[in-house]
This record gives C-alpha cells, sequence and structure tokens, in this order.
C-alpha cells in the first residue's frame, strides 16, 4: 500500500534528505533536520507520487490520501497544542510545493492557512496582537485568492494602494488592526466579484484547494519553461509539505531572513544573506522591501545605515549561526537557508544546496578540499559541467569611461550591453530579432522567466541578492543589478528615470553584475582569463577522465583557442569551411563547373597550396596530437551563387553567360541534398577532389613535422559512407597519393583512414566496413537526422510541441537519443571492435560537448569526445564526472 504522508517534528522524522525523489527537496530536507533535533515547525510531506496520480486520474487525489492528511494534522495538534480549524489557539499552515531539484519561485506557496472570521480573532486573542492578526488574514486572503482562485497579485496590489492612500499611510506597517479589518471586508467583496465565488471559511477546504493548486501549479507555463531549460521531466511531479505556522510578523523582536552558508557569488567562507524585521518569509524573496544585512560586516561593506541581525538580535543571531555550522558539517556543501524568528525564538524552514555561480563553486570546492571536507574526486563531481559557460562571460574594460547612472546589489556576475525593455513579451520579441536587451522591471516575478531567459542581463529598482530575479538570474548565467533605488520605471511613459536622466525603451545601458553598476551606452568588454581554482579543478578532471577530449576546429583561431583551453587533438576538420574564405570560393566555384575533369584538376591544382597551408598550420598548432580531417562532404551545389546578382558577377569573373550557370546551377539542384550527391559519393564521382585532398595532407604532414620535429599522424576520415566497397574505393585513392608523396619527399608518413558513422546502415554493418577503417567517429548530428528521419534545420517548428506534450523529454538534437541513435552507436561499437580490436572510437557531433551524451559515451567505452573550442572545459569535467560515476556503477 503507497504510503501518501510522511511526517516530521519533535526531533522525529518518517522520511530523511535521501527520500527527494518522493518527498522533494524541501519535504527530504525538513525531514533530515528534524531527525537532527534542530528547531523545525513540525509538518507532513504529500508525496510527488500524489501529484502524478492526480494528473493521470482527472484531477482526483488519490484514495487513502485525505485520511492520511487527517492523521497527520492530529499528530501536528499534538505537537504544538494548537487546532486546526478553532480552538483558543489556533494553528495555522504553511503549504509549499516541493520538488526534487530546486525550482524557485516556479510553483506556488499558501501561508496562514486556517484563517477565517473566527479563527482571526481567536488568533488575536492567543497572541494579544490583533494587528498581526488581521494582517496575517489580509495575507492569506491575497495569497489564496492569487494561487487558488486564480487572481492576479495586481487587483489586491490596487485595492492595498488605494486603501493606504485614503488613509494617509505610506507603509503596510503603519496600517492599524481596524484598518486591515477593513482591508480584509474589501478583499472578500472583490472575490465575490470577480470569481462569482465566496472565500472559503472551511478550513479543510481551504487546505485542499490549496493542495490543488500547488499540484496544479507544477504544469504552469512558467514552471513548463524553467523545466524545459532544466532538462527535469514532467513525470517526476511536485510533493506538497504542510508545516506549522511560525510567524517573523509579529512585532519587532520577530524576523525571517534568507542566507547561504558561504557567498553564493563569490565563494568566499562567509555567512552571506537578508533578513527583514516584523515580516514573513515571501516579503524578503519578493523584493518588496529591501532587506537588511545579517552580518556586521556585510552591514558595512554595503554602507546601510540600519542595524544587521548580528546587533539587533544577538542571541538569535548566535544560534542561527552554530545550525549554519552544523548543517554544512552536515551536508559537506555550501547551503541556501530560510528561517524566521519568533519573538526571539529561532526556527529553521528551509536547508538546500545553495545555488551558485560557476566562480563561486569553483572556489568553493577547491576550499573544502583544502578543509578536509571533501576529496578532489568530489569537488570534481559536484561542478555542473554546463555552469562553466559563466566563467567566459565578458567584463567591462575597466580602463574604458564610466557614465554610472545608478548603482545597485551585485545580484549576478557578468556584464552585458542592450537595448532598455521593460516587459518580457518585448524581450521575446525582440530576441527573435536577433536584438540584444536589458531587460529593466521594478522587480521581476516568476511570470518574467520566458522574457529573463531572452535578455542579455537583468535590472531591478528593487528587490535584494535573494530577490527572484538574483536567483533566477545566477541560474541561468545572466549578469544582474538588483536595487537600484536611484532609478525608477515609468511604465506609462515606458521610460527609466533617475536624478538627471531619461531613457526610454530602446535606449541602451550596460550593466555591470560583480559592482552593481548601471551604465549609460555601450561598454567595451574583456574576455575573462581562466585560472586559479579553475585550474585546480580542470588537473584534478584531467587525473580522473578516462576519455579525451579534443575539438572541432578548422581555422588556426579556433584551434588555439581549443589548445588553450586543453584540448587533446582535433576530432573533425571540416575542410569544407576552408574553402568559403576570400577568393577560395571563387576557385572552388571554377573546380564545380568545370566541364571537364582537365579542367577541374586544373582548378584543384589552384586549391592545392592553400588546403596545404591550412593543413600545416592546424598541425604546427596542434603538434603532438591527433588531428582528424574530414573530406569534403557537402553537395556542390552548396558554393554556388544563390542570387541573380551573385549568379551574373560569378559568371562574368569565368567568363561564362549568366544562363549557362543557372543552367548548370539547375543541374546539380537535388531535392534532399541531405541524402544526396555529398561525401564519399562525391569522391567516388569526382576522385580528383580526394587525390588533390589527400595530396594537401600529406605534403603538409611532412611540411609540418620538419618544421616542429615532431611526426604528424593524420587522421583521415571519409564522410556518408554506408557500403564498405565505398570506403574501399576512397581509401585506396588516399593510399595512392600517399605512396606518391613518400616517395616525392622521401619522408615516411604514418596516417589513419576512417570513417564517419552518421547511417544507420554504416552503424549496422560496421563489423564489414571496420575491415577497411581504422577509427569510427560518430557524426551524431546526421545519425540523429537519418535514424529519426528529421531534419534538424526543421524540427525545431515541433520538437518543442513533442516536449510539451510528453511525446519525448529532450531535444534529440542536444542530449543524445540513447533508446535509438544511442543503441546504433553501441552496436557499431561493439561491432567493429569484434572485426578490429582496439578499434578508435570517437564522437564529433554537437553532442561532444553535452554532459548527458558524454557520460553515455564513457558508459560505451568511447576513447574520446571531440566538441567546440569553448566547450572544451566542460566536456573535460563532464568526462571526469562520467568516469567516476561509472565507476560507482561497476
Amino acid at each position: 500500500m503507497t504510503k501518501w504522508v510522511f511526517s516530521f517534528g519533535g526531533g522525529k522524522a518518517d522520511g530523511r534528505t535521501d527520500m527527494a525523489d518522493r518527498l522533494g527537496g524541501k519535504g527530504a530536507n525538513l525531514a533530515e533536520m528534524s531527525a537532527l533535533g534542530l528547531p523545525v515547525p513540525p509538518g507532513l510531506t504529500i508525496v510527488s507520487e500524489a501529484c502524478s496520480f492526480y494528473y493521470q486520474n482527472a484531477q482526483n487525489f488519490p484514495d487513502g490520501l485525505k485520511a492520511a492528511v487527517v492523521e497527520g494534522l492530529q499528530r501536528l495538534e499534538s505537537l504544538t497544542g494548537r487546532k486546526f480549524g478553532g480552538g483558543d489557539h489556533p494553528l495555522l499552515l504553511a503549504v509549499r510545493s516541493g520538488a526534487r531539484v530546486s525550482m524557485p519561485g516556479m510553483m506556488d506557496t499558501v501561508l496562514n492557512l486556517g484563517l477565517n472570521d473566527e479563527t482571526v480573532l481567536a488568533l488575536a486573542k492567543d497572541t494579544g496582537d490583533a494587528r498581526f492578526a488581521w494582517d496575517s488574514y489580509r495575507r492569506f486572503i491575497e495569497m489564496y485568492g492569487g494561487v487558488v482562485m486564480g487572481l492576479g497579485h495586481d487587483i489586491f496590489e490596487e485595492i492595498l494602494e488605494d486603501e493606504k492612500a485614503r488613509l494617509g499611510r505610506e507603509l503596510d506597517t503603519d496600517m492599524t488592526a481596524e484598518e486591515w479589518q477593513g482591508l480584509v471586508a474589501r478583499y472578500k467583496e472583490m472575490l465575490t466579484e470577480e470569481t462569482t465565488a465566496s472565500f472559503p471559511e472551511d478550513p479543510m477546504a481551504q487546505l485542499w484547494g490549496a493542495v490543488a493548486a500547488i499540484f496544479a501549479s507544477w504544469m504552469n507555463p512558467r514552471a513548463i519553461t524553467y523545466r524545459l531549460l532544466h532538462n527535469i521531466p514532467a513525470d517526476w511531479g511536485t510533493a506538497v509539505s504542510i508545516q506549522a505556522m511560525v510567524f517573523g510578523n509579529l512585532g519587532n523582536s520577530s524576523a525571517t531572513g534568507v542566507a547561504f552558508t558561504r557567498n553564493p557569488s563569490t565563494g568566499v567562507k562567509e555567512l552571506y544573506g537578508e533578513f527583514l524585521v516584523n515580516a514573513q518569509g515571501e516579503d524578503v524573496v519578493a523584493g518588496i522591501r529591501t532587506p537588511q544585512s545579517i552580518t556586521e560586516k556585510a552591514r558595512i561593506e554595503t554602507g546601510s545605515d540600519r542595524p544587521s541581525l548580528e546587533k539587533l538580535m544577538p542571541d538569535a543571531f548566535k544560534e542561527f549561526m552554530t545550525v549554519c555550522k552544523r548543517l554544512e558539517g552536515h551536508y559537506l556543501d555550501m547551503l541556501d537557508l530560510e528561517f524566521t524568528i519568533e519573538r526571539g525564538k529561532l526556527w529553521m524552514l528551509q536547508v538546500r544546496p545553495g545555488k551558485r555561480t560557476a566562480k563561486a563553486a569553483m572556489r568553493i570546492a577547491v576550499d573544502m578540499v583544502e578543509e578536509g571536507l571533501i576529496s578532489a574526486a568530489d569537488a570534481v563531481d559536484r561542478i555542473d559541467p554546463s555552469s562553466l559557460d559563466q566563467l567566459l562571460h565578458p567584463t567591462i574594460d575597466p580602463t574604458a569611461r564610466r557614465d554610472v547612472i545608478g548603482s545597485g546589489l551585485p545580484a549576478s556576475p557578468g556584464a552585458a550591453s542592450g537595448e532598455i525593455i521593460f516587459t518580457s513579451e518585448a524581450a521575446i520579441a525582440a530576441n527573435k530579432e536577433g536584438r540584444k536587451v536589458i531587460l529593466v522591471r521594478t522587480e521581476t516575478s516568476p511570470e518574467d522567466i520566458h522574457g529573463m531567459h531572452a535578455a542579455q542581463g537583468i535590472l531591478t529598482t528593487r528587490g535584494g541578492m535573494t530577490s527572484h530575479a538574483a536567483v533566477v538570474a545566477r541560474g541561468m548565467g545572466l549578469p544582474c543589478v538588483c536595487g537600484v533605488g536611484a532609478l525608477r520605471v515609468d511604465m506609462r511613459n515606458r521610460e527609466l528615470v533617475g536624478p538627471g536622466i531619461k531613457l526610454r525603451e530602446g535606449d541602451i545601458i550596460s550593466i555591470d553584475g560583480s559592482s552593481g553598476h548601471v551604465l549609460k551606452g555601450y561598454q567595451p568588454m574583456l574576455q575573462p582569463e581562466l585560472s586559479g581554482d579553475f585550474e585546480r579543478i580542470m588537473a584534478w578532471a584531467d587525473r580522473i577522465r578516462r576519455m579525451r577530449v579534443r575539438t572541432n576546429a578548422e581555422t588556426p583561431a579556433d584551434a588555439r583557442a581549443a589548445r588553450a583551453f586543453g584540448a587533446e587533438g582535433i576530432g573533425l576538420c571540416r575542410t569544407e569551411h576552408m574553402f568559403f574564405e576570400g577568393d577560395r570560393i571563387n576557385v572552388m566555384r571554377e573546380m564545380i563547373l568545370a566541364e571537364t575533369v582537365d579542367e577541374r584538376r586544373e582548378a584543384l591544382d589552384k586549391l592545392l597550396p592553400m588546403q596545404r597551408a591550412d593543413f600545416v598550420e592546424l598541425f604546427e598548432i596542434m603538434h603532438g596530437t591527433p588531428v582528424t580531417i574530414r573530406l569534403l562532404d557537402p553537395p556542390l551545389h552548396e558554393f554556388l551563387p544563390k542570387s541573380e546578382e551573385e549568379i551574373d558577377e560569378v559568371a562574368t569573373r569565368i567568363g561564362m553567360q549568366p544562363f549557362q550557370l543557372r543552367e548548370r546551377i539547375d543541374a546539380l539542384h537535388e531535392f534532399n541534398p541531405m541524402l544526396g550527391h555529398r561525401g564519399c559519393r562525391l569522391h567516388i564521382s569526382h576522385p580528383e577532389i580526394v587525390e588533390m585532398q589527400a595530396r594537401a595532407i600529406f605534403e603538409a604532414a611532412v611540411e609540418a613535422a620538419r618544421k616542429t620535429g615532431e611526426a604528424v599522424v593524420p587522421e583521415i576520415m571519409v564522410p556518408v559512407v554506408g557500403l564498405k566497397a565505398e570506403l574501399d574505393y576512397v581509401k585506396a585513392r588516399i593510399d595512392e597519393v600517399a605512396k606518391s608523396v613518400i616517395a616525392e619527399t622521401g619522408m615516411a608518413i604514418e596516417y589513419l583512414v576512417g570513417t564517419m558513422i552518421e547511417l544507420p546502415r554504416a552503424a549496422l554493418r560496421a563489423h564489414v566496413i571496420a575491415e577497411v577503417a581504422e577509427f569510427f567517429s560518430y557524426g551524431t548530428n546526421d545519425l540523429t537526422q537519418t535514424t529519426f528521419g528529421m531534419s534538424r534545420d526543421d524540427a525545431a517548428s515541433f520538437l518543442p510541441t513533442y516536449i510539451q506534450k510528453g511525446i519525448i523529454e529532450r531535444d534529440p538534437f542536444v542530449n543524445l537519443d540513447f533508446d535509438g541513435v544511442g543503441e546504433l552507436i553501441k552496436i557499431a561499437a561493439e561491432r567493429g571492435r569484434r572485426t578490429r580490436p582496439g578499434l578508435k572510437l570517437g564522437i564529433c557531433g554537437e553532442h561532444g560537448g553535452d554532459p548527458s551524451s558524454i557520460a553515455f559515451c564513457e558508459e560505451s567505452g568511447l576513447d574520446y569526445v571531440s566538441c567546440s573550442p569553448f566547450r572544451v572545459p566542460i566536456a573535460k569535467l563532464a568526462c571526469a564526472q562520467a568516469t567516476i560515476r561509472n565507476g560507482k556503477k561497476r
């Protein structure tokens, strides 16, 4: 029988931290803290399977769930001495979502649940604070009306602001109990008018309404978008934690806050966080009020004149520091904590691994190794390889003139320039047009996630370092500046206004997420240098990983960049890219348009020295490492002019009538060029092309070897092979050229001839093809296309729909399809090595830089992966993690 509910509290817990798949990260960690004896408000967690059942059964709760929740509430009443739904000491509940991985702000929460017209009076009497009771009641109606009854926050905010203006109140804290009571009555009237439904007075009805709404929030647009961005499966569902309320808004001896045990932006070992006096937790992360620093050191550094928690509530601060140290020692990680202080008593509301920048992740991992908390392998294994992209973000040139128009909090590092855009919709539209924008908001909300993803950076005029904008921007690797109080967003006129400045939508600004500065106009940027902690992590990764990491490169600049990042060779040099540069395209066109073999050879003779020079430079840059060169792959018509103007120009240059050129272009046209006259098919039709390229490779190998003193062993890759006979024919041409060059130069040349496995037939017949091929390189871009029978250029029009409707979990052109394409990879590996033991196997498609695909390559026994130059560090780290995790499986 399924256990639907797990209880925690009173120093005991049914669950533990390793049960996040059922209890969600929140529920599992609340259970863990309870079991450790820490001050955690008691509660219960509904397992994520209940959410899955809810969606699979027409949004009905499973049998037995309600009874289990009632039983859990009875235990909660016993632990707290309070009664849910009545009595002199009413029990109020916090109902929160909790997926197995953190999804900050993506799903819903309801606080103060259980209040109604009767329990609010009991709460006022119980606490001796009527103002607090009515304030909590209006907060509950706001949340319940928004989350459960579907009204926007703006409608509540408008009523509140109107009422404050009528009463002459500037701040929420200025409102009296009677004034909050009047606002509650207005809220209820509005709910009836807007929804044709009354606000529910029955606390149990409130509870099940909230649980259903939280399950529903798993499928809201922002949660779906977040899951797509972070590859979180939709069928995981969310757990729901139901917890006794503790109150940070019970006067000036109460507070609520969010903290990290180390700085999430820099990784420095110091408590980092913010709090608000007389507030509830949502006030901190919502950015509605600018919070105060927890430590005195941070208060001084930010220049705040408001007291720190350390000074204001020293006893609670001291206890909180002890809890932080204990939890970090227990979890062996930097942690994100939420806490409430109720009339001087500390309560822990949440603990989870803290989201951090890549720079901070490196620093924290290295420091924890030095502190003896974790091993080097642990340090390597805990860093998200994809987060290394953040380390490649530009920074503003320090020598540039800075026209600073405002300063805020440095919420997420990096820098960006772009047009001011005030709405997420406008940011998305601009992104589709190729325009770079900065999303400027008073404060962001979870609904802004689409626009944040489309922007180069985020600027908010309110909020702190733990606001929604800050947390989400750090997770996305976007620069972000928060709390720029000197600037104001005027949405009516679409302007950003500050002292002596008025900027309109479309004007250019720059933000510096490391300093918190906002600057007028574009700023020159500097690329970062990778060193220190990054180098230590990479050195540990290099010692651990089994697979080698090569790069896809055909230009000297790419090769040098990849070598600087530690690439161990070139896994794919696409020779066709070399023919598009400068005057080469004209010579290439002469070769394509030649009507006889002699004319074609004449044009190829012109290309030979160009191609040879390219290879010499690549061999010199990559000396001592393997270089795999793919022979000409695309169909010839790709090199020919497209527009009428280009056709006229090319015809004049080569002495041909435009109509003749058009006829030749038409003759080369193919209905499906991806499956047409390309790759080895082209080489068989025109072997003189292969002969030219092979000669360029071998002559370059000789020249580079003489210059560097190191032998060059080129790996020549024949593309689009489906038949052994195709490879036999092309390899014979290559071998003949090799013999000629060896005879001419008097220097022995070692080389390998292999093929790209990019057709299902090649994978299935790998045991036969391996009789000739000396290596296989999986071209997973085309292998995915030919396996699925879909064009990656056109699939973008329907793959998002497939993912949204659960047809597939991920885009197979981004993350390798393990079941189909992966099966072909395994078949080719096993059959190829059966024929040729020790056959070298690599992957050179875009998947070579994708961490999940790299893990598959490790499991499949490949020798190397190859990726774009700037993904080399990501691939190296992912290879090391794959080695670690594959070793644990054995």
